[in-house]
């Protein structure tokens, strides 16, 4: 083991949803500490800048093609995986989607692009690189929940249903998996502006509100999530496992909007 506990040199890391957002922020963490990574996207050709950023890092980097929703796809890009490297040692299940609507206007097809693509493409991606993981004693599963793994919000009814199953899947697989040397841990991130949430911060009314009602005052920047995703993804990380480690700012504290105070006179 590597004097620094954090050090990620000859570790290979599998992200999922790379080809923008957070996924990208969760490589590029892990190639600064020395990691070599699949990427993975349902378009390999969307991968191509990220590809060459990871090189200019010093950090090899195999873009394979993926599509959560596909058992096949799954097996395959594994498979890739395995072949090049010869073996996977993290993986961070950060591909996902949402569907926003007022419950009632949910259709049967919205529900099951968002469970299948964020409960069950998680399940069967942590499966097939378990097997992978097994043989070598040692592995690191990082599956992306959100703040709503423990919060519920109107208009995200599949997405927090999802995300909060996420968490109870990771719990059910450490305790599966831990015999093997594999820790399962579970990243949540609290408000942070992606691709899928954009819009909303156009809204600078609801941006106060947000900020209001998280105690650093702030929504969280991609680059707030670095130390969780090094630590979970290294030694440092090797008696945690079944856990939820929420990096949102404090909002999971139930903080609420202040009341002015009322003037002595």
């Amino acid at each position: 083991m590597s004097e620094n506990i954090f050090d990620l040199s000859n570790r290979v890391a599998i992200i999922t949803g790379a080809s923008r957002g957070l996924g990208q922020y969760f490589g590029r963490a892990l190639a600064r500490a020395g990691a070599d990574l699949v990427i993975t996207s349902r378009k390999i050709d969307s991968l191509e800048p990220f590809r060459a950023e990871i090189e200019s890092l010093g950090r090899k980097a195999l873009p394979v093609e993926l599509d959560v929703c596909d058992y096949e796809s799954i097996q395959n890009m594994v498979e890739a995986a395995a072949e090049h490297y010869g073996k996977i040692d993290i993986l961070v299940n950060n591909a996902g989607c949402n569907v926003r609507k007022p419950s009632v206007d949910i259709t049967w097809e919205d529900w099951n692009l968002v469970l299948d693509t964020n409960l069950r493409g998680t399940f069967f991606v942590a499966q097939a690189v378990a097997k992978k993981m097994i043989p070598h004693r040692y592995g690191r599963i990082i599956n992306i929940g959100s703040v709503t793994s423990v919060f519920g919000y109107a208009g995200l009814a599949p997405y927090c249903a999802s995300r909060g199953a996420v968490k109870q899947l990771t719990m059910s697989l450490a305790d599966d998996w831990g015999v093997h040397g594999i820790t399962v841990n579970c990243l949540a991130p609290g408000w942070f502006k992606t691709a899928q949430n954009a819009m909303m911060y156009e809204n600078k009314e609801w941006v106060e509100y947000l900020c209001d009602r998280i105690p650093l005052k702030r929504p969280g920047l991609p680059n707030d999530l670095d130390g969780a995703i090094v630590f979970l993804a290294s030694d440092a990380s090797r008696y945690v496992t079944g856990q939820t480690i929420l990096v949102d700012g404090g909002i999971s504290t139930g903080a609420t909007r202040a009341m002015p105070r009322k003037e002595k006179h």
